[in-house]
């Protein structure tokens, strides 16, 4: 294709070249958020803390926590091919994933801020020979620096959700030009592939989505037992990945249900652990005994409201809470994921906005396997009812499960389309050890 630039893509890289100077200031304002990691402001600017290891690299790029998650068990099998390996992602939860998570020799390092010079710099030090982007972060400084390279790239459990879709086709030749660039786009589902088709991405193949793949989360055995005798007998539900507006909703709706639960106890987990002490402050204006995991603290039997404001642990959450609502969905901010507690046997219960997720959701729905609230008051009903119900609470938890487990497969189908990509590394791998 041709290299010429539309008008959209010359002005961004215009005002990112002019911006570069105001990059510290941003790292800095961001740092006082919690959103950088001090150590590492370097990775931000291209820099490197690692050596490239010699042979062929593959690159994977995912913006954040819930990116790296989906891609888990790709990054294993791509690695188990003894081929080097890179990742990527943008936030310092993810890089607390990474740390915990990632195969032994896979390399992680913070994205560079989407600017010509930095990304310039991360290509010549690491020299992928392989670039795949999780999702649909398309960062056009970066995609147009891989592409003028010659690095092959591939979309990755490409999602597009109608929002996007909408604001992308007001830029018709920016988002053409830079999806064209891509060797192929996997797509998560054949809503996605129009959608990826309209905008002009060639080559574009469905491969179902990863995260239906994950295996279920894992929880520490101490940890867990240590919660379990902390609880005790007493019932217990859950709210997971919540964000600003429904904690308030899971407070009100654990006042309305402690006379007819007597001993109830809510677990919160919000969507950002950083937010813990902000829902600590609202619990106990609402009059009501609440304690934050990452105080090291359990609960008691005073204990109201548990805040699990920590990373990485809704694995533990799922095993103790037999009914939990997935957060995301009362607001307009469109769903967080269900897979991982349907896999794990919870009864679940979302609100109406659920794009980020619809054709799991749908699922779930044509199945039984969860129950949809469209308000507070309806949240409440449905938490009583399946609290007050084992037999419902288990019919929904085993049609959730079996519905999730039903539509795996995109994993083996993704590493399908790129198998021709890795072969010719692995077979350079070979040469150059030869």
């Amino acid at each position: 294709m041709s290299d010429r630039l539309p008008l959209a893509l010359r002005l961004y890289r215009a005002v990112s070249l002019a911006a570069t100077p105001l990059a510290p200031v941003l790292l800095s304002q961001r740092l006082k958020k919690g959103k950088e990691h001090r150590l590492r402001f370097g990775e931000r600017r291209g820099e490197a803390r690692m050596q490239r290891p010699p042979g062929p690299l593959v690159w994977l790029h995912g913006a954040s926590v819930g990116e790296l998650a989906s891609v888990l068990p790709l990054i294993e099998r791509i690695h188990g091919r003894e081929v080097n390996m890179l990742v990527t992602t943008g936030t310092v939860t993810s890089s607390e994933l990474a740390e915990q998570r990632l195969p032994r020799g896979v390399m992680h390092q913070f994205v560079p801020l989407d600017v010509p010079r930095y990304v310039r710099r991360f290509l010549e030090h690491w020299q992928p020979d392989l670039a795949l982007f999780v999702e649909s972060d398309l960062w056009p400084n970066m995609v147009i620096e891989t592409s003028r390279r010659g690095v092959p790239m591939i979309l990755v459990n490409g999602r597009l959700s109608e929002n996007s879709f909408n604001r992308w086709s007001t830029l018709p030749s920016a988002i053409v030009n830079l999806l064209q660039r891509f060797d192929l786009c996997l797509a998560r589902t054949p809503a996605d592939a129009e959608r990826f088709g309209e905008l002009g991405a060639p080559n574009i193949v469905t491969t179902g989505n990863l995260k239906l793949d994950v295996p279920a989360p894992p929880a520490d055995s101490n940890k867990l037992k240590d919660m379990q005798m902390a609880i005790g007998r007493r019932p217990v539900m859950a709210a997971a990945s919540t964000h600003a507006g429904e904690e308030e909703i899971m407070i009100a709706a654990h006042h309305r249900l402690r006379a007819n639960f007597p001993g109830l106890l809510t677990i919160i987990a919000p969507r950002h652990p950083e937010r813990g002490r902000a829902i600590a402050d609202a619990i106990k204006g609402a009059g009501l005994h609440g304690v934050m995991r990452s105080q090291g603290e359990l609960p008691k039997r005073s204990t109201d409201i548990y805040v699990a404001d920590t990373l990485g642990e809704l694995g533990l959450l799922y095993r103790l809470a037999p009914v939990v609502f997935i957060g995301g969905s009362l607001i307009a901010h469109g769903g967080q994921n269900p897979i991982e507690a349907a896999k794990l046997g919870a009864a679940i219960v979302h609100g109406p906005n659920v794009w980020n997720f619809a054709e799991i959701y749908a699922a779930l729905g044509e199945s039984h396997g969860a129950e949809v609230v469209l308000d507070d008051k309806r949240l409440t009903a449905a938490l009583a009812a399946m609290l007050g119900q084992p037999a419902l609470r288990d019919r929904i938890a085993q049609a959730g499960k079996s519905t999730v487990e039903g539509l795996s497969g995109a994993l083996d189908r993704t590493l399908q389309a790129l198998d021709p990509y890795l072969m010719q590394l692995q077979l350079r791998q070979r040469a150059d050890h030869a």
